[in-house]
Order: structure tokens, then C-alpha cells, then sequence
């Protein structure tokens, strides 16, 4: 996976607040357009017309220093998502929120969000929430690591409830079987296509050796052995070998041996080959239910983004708050009223 990493991320000069500024006053307004439910394209047309464009950057900025950026975003987005909808919910620190269960510790990109907040919150106040924040850096950290352009719209507001109760019963678990993971998707209103689409997310990314270590088992000697037929033999060996049974639990690897930091279709063309990280993702090609779905996209790339871009947009419409449920933080890391 390493060999084949990319350095598709060229490094940008840092915009200036001035050029921000600029670029506030002088682009060109256009009316915003409805689209699912409450939201809108072109929300922010009128009350911060850049807004886009400085969270682009921002995650433009971020990725090229750390070409790691992009996996997170996108799995930071997942995790907000799948509990309590796409509020930011995430975001929230203190004891007791999502962010503070086991299953959420290993979340990462915070400081790219809080960043782009920042930047957001000196141009255009109390306006651009960190939920669509959030949508948006991961809409782009897709189209920057070459994945597909998707427009989504606007207008989501910030949840005031973040529980850990709430995580573990919302979130796929690496371990899930198919039923287990259909029933979740359906709950969220996405199809089993949408299931075979969005795991098409781990074409990029890391993962830690915790996630996958039940398809080994540790003799008493301490070595692991294969116990996962599902998994290729090779590529389970490998794995072992950055992953032993004394590794630290920090260590992660590749969620994709190949092209690890290109957003592209190889992610199924591993899952043909048995080299399916998690249990959760070989699945999708042993059951008679999704494998065409999995040929399909191995096959063909573009029909694979063609779905992507439908799929996300359903993913980032789930559970929004609009209108005048929830809030627009000055802070992504907590409520307005602390």
C-alpha cells in the first residue's frame, strides 16, 4: 500500500485573511435552490458567499501537509452521521458525548474542522455551522484524493445533544455481519446499495490493528494464525506482520494494500482478491446480495463514483437539523451555552 501512495497533493501557499476578505466582497451571489427537505444549494450565497471555498482550502492545506487528512474527514463524517444525524454532534467534547466512548477515541481530523471554523467565524460570524462544515471538508477531501465531485447542499444546524449511550447501538462495528449491517443502513433510510457504495470509503484511510484482530488468533506462544477463511493467506501474513500480537495500540495500517491514498475502485478489486481489511468488508463479496454490486464497481470505476455521488448525498442529508432546531456554534468543540 505504501509503494503505491501518492503524492497527489501539491502544497499550496496559505491564502491570507485579506485575500479571504477579498474574495468575501467581490463573488458573484447566486439564489439558492431547494433540495432535500430543508436544505439548499447556494445556501450560504448570500450571508457568506466564500464559505466553500475557504473550507476547500482549508482542507486543501491540511491534506497536503498530511496525506492522512482525507481517511479521517471522511470516517470522522461517517461517525456524525450514523448517530443523532449530521449535527456535529461528534464534535462535542466532554465527558459523557460521543466523542468520549471507546469506539470514537480513535476519530481524528478535529483540528481541521475547528480550523476551518475558525477561518469562517472571522469572515462571516455566527453564519456557516459546524455540521455543514463538517459535510462539506469531507465532500472535499474525497474530490481532493480523486474521487468524484458532489455537490451537496447547505443549511444544517448544530446539534445541542451528544451522548456516548448513543454511539455503539448507531455505528457498524468492523465485526458486523450482513444482516446486522443492512438492518443498521436501513434504519438510517440508505439501501443495500448505499451499504455496498459508502464502504467503498475505505479506498482510503487508516485502521487500527484492534479493528480487524479478530480474524487471528494468538497461540499461547504468542503468534497469531489466521482464522478467517474469508482472508487471503498472503495478505493475512502480512497484516500479522505489522500487526503482532504485542503491537502497540496505536499502530494502524492501510485500510487499501494497493493505492492507498487515492480515492479510487481498487477497494473492490480487493475485495475480489479476498484482501477485504475488516470483516465487515469481505462480507460484502461472499454474500450472493452485494457481490455482483462488488464485480460491478471492481469493473467499472465511473459507475462506482456515479453511485458514490448519489450515496454521499443521502449520507449527509440523514437527520439534519434546519430552520430553528439546534444552533450554529462559535465553537465546534461545544454548545453555545457551554
Amino acid at each position: 500500500m505504501e509503494k503505491k501512495t501518492t503524492g497527489s497533493f501539491s502544497r499550496p501557499k496559505v491564502l491570507s485573511y485579506y485575500y479571504y476578505l477579498i474574495l468575501f466582497f467581490f463573488c458573484i451571489i447566486i439564489s439558492p435552490s431547494p433540495c432535500c427537505g430543508d436544505l439548499s444549494f447556494g445556501f450560504y450565497s448570500a450571508s457568506c458567499p466564500s464559505a466553500e471555498f475557504m473550507i476547500r482550502n482549508t482542507v486543501r492545506t491540511a491534506s497536503s501537509r498530511d496525506p492522512t487528512v482525507p481517511g479521517k474527514l471522511l470516517r470522522l463524517l461517517f461517525h456524525d452521521c450514523f448517530v443523532e444525524g449530521c449535527d456535529a454532534s461528534v464534535l462535542l467534547q466532554g465527558n459523557g458525548t460521543e466523542r468520549s466512548d471507546p469506539a470514537n477515541t480513535s476519530l481524528d481530523g478535529f483540528s481541521v474542522i475547528d480550523s476551518a471554523k475558525k477561518v469562517l467565524e472571522f469572515f462571516c460570524p455566527e453564519t456557516v455551522s459546524c455540521a455543514d462544515i463538517l459535510a462539506l471538508a469531507a465532500r472535499d477531501a474525497v474530490e481532493f484524493t480523486g474521487g468524484p465531485v458532489v455537490e451537496i447542499p447547505t443549511g444544517r444546524r448544530d446539534g445541542k445533544v451528544s451522548s456516548a449511550s448513543n454511539v455503539r447501538p448507531n455505528i457498524i462495528d468492523t465485526s458486523f455481519t450482513m444482516d446486522e449491517m443492512t438492518k443498521l443502513f436501513i434504519s438510517k433510510g440508505l439501501s443495500l446499495d448505499d451499504l455496498v457504495t459508502l464502504s467503498g470509503a475505505h479506498t482510503i484511510g487508516r485502521a487500527h490493528c484492534g479493528a480487524f484482530s479478530d480474524r487471528f488468533q494468538e497461540d499461547p506462544k504468542g503468534k497469531l494464525t489466521l482464522i478467517d477463511a474469508s482472508l487471503d493467506s498472503a495478505y493475512a501474513n502480512e497484516l500479522m506482520k505489522k500487526c503482532p500480537a504485542n503491537a502497540q495500540p496505536s499502530t494502524t495500517v492501510n485500510n487499501d494494500p494497493e493505492t492507498s491514498f487515492v480515492f479510487d475502485n481498487q477497494y473492490y478489486k480487493n475485495l475480489l482478491k479476498k484482501k477485504g481489511l475488516f470483516q465487515s468488508d469481505s462480507v460484502l463479496f461472499g454474500d450472493t446480495r452485494t457481490s455482483k454490486r462488488v464485480e460491478s464497481f471492481a469493473k467499472n470505476q465511473f459507475s462506482f463514483f456515479e453511485s458514490w455521488s448519489q450515496s454521499f448525498l443521502k449520507l449527509t442529508t440523514i437527520g439534519v437539523k434546519t430552520n430553528e432546531v439546534g444552533e450554529i456554534r462559535a465553537l465546534c468543540s461545544s454548545t453555545n451555552d457551554g
